[in-house]
C-alpha cells in the first residue's frame, strides 16, 4: 500500500499512563532514539508525587514529554501534538495540554468500566465512545490484547506479559515517525542479558508495535523529522543530574583533586549519587551517610583533607546542613554545596520542580555568612555550572552553592563533549611547610582574599580549627569585638571579589538596551527564550539576559539594567530575585511568578511580556 510521508520542522509526544506503565523508559528510548539521529530535542519527566499511588487514579499518572526536530529546541514545548494514554486517567490529567487537532493514541484496555471509575469520570462517559474528542485525530488500539497477541507462546504469565504494553506503542511511534529500533533492541539486550524469555518477550512486542503501523491500511501518514543543523563535535543525549556528575568528575581531575561526595538520598537529588558511584575508576569517593548533618559534615572533613568536597540535596536537607555550612565558612574551606530544587515548604511537591530556595541559599544562615550562589540554565548547563562552583570554592577557599531544580535534573537535551583543553584551570596550591614554623600564618590571604590550604599532617602546619571567631591572620580564637566586625566584613568583601573573575553579563536575545529585559535565572531559560524570540519577531522591543552567577552579580549588571524602561523577571516562586534586585539596583522591576510545581511555558512569558509593552 502507498503511505505518504510528510515532512515536519519538531514534533512534541506526550507519553502518561500508570507509574507502572513504563513511560518513563518510553520517552527516554525515544529521545535517546532522536538523540543519535541527530535531532535537537528538550524533554520533561512528569513523575506522580507518591511511591505508590492507587493504580488508576490521577495522582497516579506518570507523564514523559518530548520535543524533538530539526530545528533549534528549547524547552519541551507548551503544547502536546501527540498525547500517547494508556488509561482513562492519563487523558483527563493531560488533555488540556494536547493542542487543537493533534493526535491522541489510546489504549482502549484502560478505558474499561474500572479505570474509568478510578479516574473519578461519571459513569456512562467514556471519551473515546461519546464524541467529546471530535477535535482530535484519536487512534484507538487495544494495546493490551495485542501484546498478549503476540506473546501468546512465550510460556510467560498474564502479568509478566501486560509489563512489556509499553514497547508495542514505542514500536509504533517508531512505524510513525519513520525511526530504526536498533538502538532499543541494543539496550533490552544489555538490560536483558541473563534474562533470555523477557528479552526475546520485549523484542517480540517493540516489533509487533511497529508492524501494526506497516500492516494497517487506515494509517496513511507516516512523518519524517531531519537532523538539526548542530555545530560538528560528538554529542551526546544528557539529562541534569547526569552533566552535574561529570561535571565534579571533570573538576577532580583538571585540578588534581580527588573528589569526596557525601550525601543523604532525596528526591531529586539522589541520581547525582547514583551516577558518581559508577566513575570509581576516576577515584571518585561517594559517601551515603545516615543524615544530611553527617553527609555535609564528612564532606567538610574531605576538604580539610585536602580533597574536593560536595554534598547536595534539595530544600529540606539543604536546611539541615546549613549550621555545618556556616561551619565550613568559618574554616574557609572549598566546599561545593548542591540544591536540586523542589516544590516546598517542607515535604511539598517532592516530584515537582520550583525555584524556591534562593533567598533560602542567600540568607539561609545564622550570623552574617556569605557564599557564592550559583545558577544552572539547562540540563547541559549543569556540566559547565557544578565546574565553575568547584574553581571558585578552591581558588576562593570558601563553601559555594549550585542551585539546579527538579525540571533540568530529570530533563534531557544533546550536550556536546568538551575538550580537556577547553575547560578553565583548576589551579590548586597547598600551603608549603614553613621555615619558621612560628611564623605560619593559616588566616593570612592572597590577592584573592583566600586564606592557604594547609593540609593536616604538613611539618609545621599546626592551625586551630573550629567555628569560634578567628582572629585576622593567625586564626586564634578571638572575642574582640574590634575583630568580629573586621573578620566579618573580611569574609564579606572576599565573595564580593569573585566578581573580578567572573564574566560579565551578556543578552542572550537581543541588544543591550531597548524597551524591556526580561531577566531569568535557572531553569527558566528555555521559556523566556523562546518567548522572547517570538516578541522579537513581532516587532516589539525586547531582550533576554540570565543569571548563572547570582552572588556576586557580574560586574555590569546594574549597567545593563538600567539601560531598560522595563524589567521583567520570570521565577517559579513568589518573587525572590526580584527582591534581591530591587533592594541593590533600586529599581521598578516588575515579578511574573507561579508556584504549581509546573515550568513555565513560553505562551506564558509571551503573553505577560505584550501586556506589558502593548
Amino acid at each position: 500500500m502507498e503511505r505518504q510521508n510528510e515532512v515536519l520542522d519538531n514534533v512534541i509526544i506526550k507519553f502518561a499512563g500508570d507509574s507502572g506503565d513504563g513511560m518513563q523508559l518510553t520517552g527516554t528510548q525515544f529521545t535517546n532514539t532522536a538523540a543519535l539521529f541527530g535531532n535537537d530535542l528538550s524533554t520533561f519527566p512528569d513523575f506522580p508525587a507518591e511511591i505508590r499511588a492507587p493504580q488508576g487514579t490521577l495522582a497516579g499518572v506518570s507523564g514523559y514529554q518530548l520535543h524533538f526536530g530539526s530545528v533549534e529546541i528549547f524547552t519541551p514545548g507548551d503544547s502536546c501534538d501527540v498525547l500517547v494514554v494508556m488509561n482513562a486517567a492519563a487523558l483527563k490529567a493531560n488533555l488540556r495540554n494536547l493542542r487543537k487537532g493533534g493526535t491522541i493514541i489510546a489504549n482502549t484496555d484502560g478505558f474499561d468500566p474500572k479505570n474509568l471509575r478510578l479516574a473519578g469520570i461519571p459513569e456512562g462517559k467514556n471519551a473515546l465512545e461519546d464524541g467529546s474528542l471530535e477535535n482530535y485525530k484519536v487512534i484507538k488500539m487495544d494495546v493490551t490484547k495485542m501484546t498478549r497477541a503476540a506473546l501468546t507462546e512465550s510460556g510467560m504469565g498474564t502479568k509478566e506479559i501486560d509489563r512489556a504494553k509499553n514497547m508495542f506503542v514505542l514500536g509504533f511511534l517508531y512505524w510513525m515517525y519513520n525511526r530504526p529500533m536498533e538502538h532499543t533492541e541494543k539496550f533490552l539486550k544489555e538490560k536483558f542479558e541473563k534474562k533470555a524469555d523477557i528479552l526475546k518477550a520485549n523484542l517480540d512486542v517493540l516489533r509487533a508495535g511497529y508492524n501494526f503501523g506497516d500492516t494497517r491500511e487506515e494509517f496513511t501518514t507516516r512523518y519524517k523529522i531531519g537532523p538539526a543543523k548542530m555545530v560538528p563535535g560528538v554529542y551526546r543525549n544528557i539529562m541534569g543530574n547526569q552533566a552535574t556528575a561529570l561535571g565534579l568528575i571533570a573538576a577532580a581531575q583538571k585540578s588534581g583533586l580527588q573528589l569526596f561526595y557525601g550525601t543523604y538520598p532525596i528526591t531529586p537529588a539522589s541520581d547525582i549519587l547514583h551516577e558518581l558511584s559508577r566513575h570509581k575508576n576516576f577515584g571518585v569517593k561517594t559517601f551515603q551517610a545516615e543524615d544530611e548533618i553527617a553527609a555535609i559534615c564528612s564532606s567538610i572533613g574531605a576538604s580539610f583533607g585536602g580533597s574536593l568536597g560536595v554534598t547536595a540535596s534539595s530544600g529540606p536537607g539543604i536546611a539541615l546542613k546549613a549550621e555545618a555550612m556556616g561551619l565550613a565558612l568559618m574554616l574557609e574551606l572549598p566546599l561545593v554545596i548542591i540544591n536540586v530544587q523542589r516544590g516546598g515548604p517542607s515535604t511539598g511537591l517532592p516530584t515537582k520542580t520550583e525555584q524556591s530556595d534562593l533567598l533560602q541559599a542567600f540568607y539561609g544562615r545564622n550570623g552574617e555568612a556569605p557564599i557564592p550562589v550559583l545558577a544552572a540554565a539547562t540540563p547541559s548547563d549543569c556540566f559547565a555550572m557544578v565546574y565553575e562552583a568547584c574553581r571558585i570554592a578552591v581558588t576562593s577557599m570558601t563553601p559555594v552553592i549550585l542551585l539546579t531544580d527538579g525540571y533540568i535534573a530529570n530533563g534531557a537535551e544533546p550536550w556536546q563533549f568538551p575538550k580537556a583543553s577547553d575547560l578553565a584551570e583548576i589551579k590548586v596550591q597547598f600551603a608549603k611547610p614553613a621555615e619558621d614554623a612560628s611564623k605560619f600564618l593559616p588566616y593570612k590571604r592572597d590577592e584573592r582574599l583566600a586564606r592557604p590550604w594547609a593540609i593536616p599532617g604538613t611539618k609545621d602546619l599546626e592551625h586551630r580549627i573550629g567555628g569560634i571567631e578567628k582572629q585576622h591572620e593567625t586564626g586564634n580564637i578571638s572575642y574582640d569585638p574590634a575583630n568580629h566586625e573586621f573578620m566579618v566584613k573580611m569574609r564579606d568583601a572576599k565573595i564580593e571579589k569573585i566578581a573580578d573573575y567572573i564574566p560579565e553579563i551578556e543578552c542572550e536575545v537581543g541588544t543591550n538596551k531597548g524597551k524591556m529585559l526580561v531577566l531569568g535565572w535557572g531553569s527558566t531559560f528555555g521559556a523566556i527564550k523562546s518567548a522572547v524570540i517570538k516578541a522579537r519577531s513581532q516587532g516589539y522591543d525586547v531582550s533576554h539576559a540570565h543569571l548563572r552567577y547570582i552572588k556576586p552579580f557580574p560586574k555590569n549588571l546594574g549597567e545593563l539594567l538600567y539601560n531598560f524602561e522595563h524589567v521583567l523577571i520570570p521565577e517559579l516562586n513568589c518573587g525572590q530575585l526580584i527582591k534581591i534586585i530591587r533592594d541593590k539596583y533600586l529599581i521598578p522591576a516588575e515579578g511574573l511568578n507561579k508556584v504549581q510545581g509546573l515550568p513555565f511555558s513560553a505562551e506564558e512569558i509571551f503573553s505577560k511580556i505584550e501586556q506589558t509593552l502593548k
